[in-house]
């Protein structure tokens, strides 16, 4: 069968539904089912098939399939790993639980931890050493190596991670360990530091590398048993993972490092996020994705997410950096709260409404499901209000019980606070709005940002439901939800590059500057992540971004500063601090004269082109659409239910205008828009709310 061009199609998994897009010239298809937990590759395969037959297409004709997950994310939060072991230094066995000896709360005397991956029991050390220069002080005991070799069996352990010292400049040792260790146990898992996390910082580096240990016997098992399973569909395309820093990577790249797609799904979203904003003119944009499970909020700026290296898993407290798992990959950069549809809402000891971060998943999902869920989620909350149609969830799919919804909400929220049923999902509907509201907040003021001049693109399956009262709270004037904003992470990965970035660490002063050293570390780097995009590129052009992550002498965080893409000279070191102090004047208002500055690390990413769309114009004058029907919506701060026009989304061209309140139904979500907003449809299809006093 011959492989057609252009056919593609992408798929990312969630705590509770698995979307699928297929995208084959301008035809765009969409497909949403519900994850299967426990083999995640069944649902996926489910949905190629669906949507295969919707397209009347088969698997010999995808030329490429792209996939984004959350299971990597979901193992370290829900402890589902590996058990897995640490081998560090002599004398370092504890670095998981000092940490950077700060704390996320000083005045927190009841300071809670997030649980290590490794428990001490399974850390153990080995006599070597390397020093700053990676000249060996000490070489490694590799008797010691053999001996524990045999704990570690007796263990019953599936993977190690290693972690030596200064490793990020020799990791002469560490691969030795390695070495004996698959001689001895050929089954055995093995993660290096020097190799998922070549940088300086050893408590971050060694996390990041336990990370990876932890999840990488599950996440490779299930893409070996995802990629089996499609040469026996006869798929003869490319598969390609999406990396928590936005861009695609090769399935073999994606099994040796699972650590990378801890956010492959939220970085899809962000993608398309930054696509929607770039047609909408908005250069200021704050991507709202809430799924089932999770939601996110992740700033743009000029139609660019903004970018980190360092991401906290599984944090102890919501909204406090530092209180979680430090995971050092280029990553997007955003905050991700447990605010799903699926988030369970209760009452706690103060008979006080809160909801998440535990969710109900897709097993047995929320009550409303009808498949065993007897907590109410946020969807039943919804089911409750009106905003959702039960009749035709999920396209219809999903047939909805709003008698086992009104019976959740009632047992667990409304009779323990004596409200009605109505104003305990109303409740619920506020919390989880304050929730995401809070947390957008803090995000852009962390980042001196004004969030109210920010346009608020919603996205996912809940997020068009609460967007509208989201924005009222921090004061957004304008709403967009974009077409196929119910699997929007999956149409995102379909506008990722290919890309990969390296980042390593090589200790170097500008008033000592050696030109030549530099430029022969970026020259290696070049040629390893080239070596990892250009398969994937399958000729497209390649690009090449070089950066030095630089700070005065003696200060504890960097600031990045692009290189030049040529071989460094002498001449370059005064350019170098002029380009450094002027970056440092935009955060701190001025730069220090004089002052010594070092470079820590050194990065080289290599990609292929991410089209930017171009802006649309204005839409035409559409005749004023008629709804499709009336439904009840109960409103809390009146009090009382009142009738809404409800839209079909198909049904509304560009140019379309409508006040609110009022619902816009379609197969993979609805959008509320509150009586603040009035909207319209815009040129590329969005529902584009502006508030009405603006």
């Amino acid at each position: 069968m011959k492989v057609a061009n252009d056919l593609r199609i992408a798929v990312d998994i969630g705590g509770t539904f698995t979307d699928v897009v297929l995208e084959e010239g301008t035809r765009r298809l969409t497909r949403k089912l519900l994850t299967t937990p426990q083999r995640p590759e069944e649902a996926v395969l489910q949905g190629v098939r669906l949507i295969l037959g919707d397209a009347g297409k088969g698997f010999g004709d995808i030329a490429v399939f792209v996939h984004g997950t959350t299971l990597a994310t979901n193992a370290v939060i829900e402890r589902r790993g590996a058990r897995t072991a640490l081998v560090a230094t002599e004398g370092f066995r504890d670095v998981l639980d000092i940490a950077n000896e700060s704390r996320y709360d000083q005045y927190d005397l009841t300071i809670e931890k997030p649980r290590p991956l490794v428990p001490r029991a399974l850390r153990f050390t080995v006599p070597e050493r390397m020093d700053v220069h990676g000249k060996v002080r000490l070489p490694l005991d590799e008797a010691a190596v053999r001996e524990l070799a045999k704990q570690l069996r007796a263990e019953g352990i599936e993977s190690v991670a290693v972690a030596f010292m200064h490793s990020y400049v020799n990791p002469a040792h560490e691969r030795r360990v390695r070495d004996v260790l698959k001689a001895e146990l050929p089954d055995l898992w093995v993660t290096l530091s020097s190799e998922v996390c070549p940088e300086v910082r050893e408590y971050e580096r060694t996390s990041t590398a336990v990370a990876n240990a932890y999840v990488q016997p599950l996440m490779d098992s299930y893409l070996a048993r995802m990629q089996a399973a499609f040469v026996t569909e006869k798929f003869k395309g490319t598969i390609y993972l999406v990396t928590s820093g936005g861009g695609l990577t090769a399935i073999e790249t994606a099994r040796r490092f699972p650590v990378r797609l801890v956010e492959s799904g939220p970085a899809g979203g962000a993608i398309f996020a930054a696509q929607v904003a770039a047609r909408a003119g908005e250069k200021r944009a704050l991507s709202y994705d809430m799924g089932g499970t999770t939601a996110k909020i992740c700033l743009i700026d000029d139609y660019q997410p903004h970018t980190a290296r360092l991401f906290e898993v599984d944090r102890a407290a919501r909204f406090l950096k530092g209180s979680g798992l430090p995971v050092r990959i280029p990553v997007i950069e955003m905050v991700e709260i447990g605010a799903g549809g699926g988030s369970i809402a209760r009452l706690d000891a103060l008979k006080r409404v809160t909801v998440g971060p535990e969710s109900a998943g897709a097993e047995p999902g929320p009550a409303c499901y009808g498949r065993g869920g007897r907590h109410p989620a946020v969807t039943d909350a919804n089911v409750v209000l009106g905003t959702i149609d039960p009749a035709h969830f999920a396209g219809g799919s999903i047939a909805l019980d709003i008698e086992a919804a009104r019976g959740a909400l009632e047992r667990d929220v409304a009779e323990g606070i004596g409200l009605s049923t109505e104003m305990g999902a109303y409740a619920i509907y506020e919390m989880v709005s304050e929730n995401m509201a809070s947390a957008a907040r803090v995000h852009a003021a962390e980042r001196g940002a004004v969030v109210n001049q920010y346009a608020l693109v919603a996205f996912g399956g809940g997020a068009p439901l609460h967007a509208a009262r989201v924005a009222e709270k921090i004061g957004v004037q304008r709403v967009i939800v974009p077409p196929n904003a119910g699997v929007g992470s999956a149409v995102g990965f379909l506008a990722a590059p290919v890309s990969y970035e390296l980042v390593r660490s090589r200790y170097m002063r500008l008033d000592t500057f050696e030109a030549a050293a530099a430029t022969e570390l970026l020259s290696e780097m070049s040629a390893e992540a080239t070596a990892l995009v250009a398969p994937g590129a399958r000729g497209l052009p390649m690009f090449e971004r070089r950066v030095a992550f630089m700070r005065y002498v003696g200060q504890g965080h960097e600031i990045m500063v692009t290189l030049p893409q040529r071989p460094l000279t002498e001449a370059d070191t005064q350019a170098l601090r002029e380009a450094y102090e002027k970056d440092y004047a935009v955060l701190f208002e001025r730069h220090i004269p004089n002052a010594a500055i070092e470079v820590l690390s050194w990065s080289v990413q290599v990609s292929t082109e991410a089209k930017r769309p171009e802006v649309q114009g204005k839409a035409g004058t559409a005749p004023v659409p008629k709804p499709v029907g009336r439904r009840p919506v109960f409103d809390g701060r009146s009090g009382k239910s009142a009738e809404v026009p409800v839209y079909r989304r198909e049904s509304l061209p560009p140019g379309s205008v409508f006040p609110g309140p009022a619902i816009v139904a379609e197969d993979e979500t609805s959008t509320f828009i509150s009586a603040s907003f009035a909207a319209h449809i815009d040129a590329s299809g969005c529902i584009v709310m502006d508030r009405k006093d603006a």
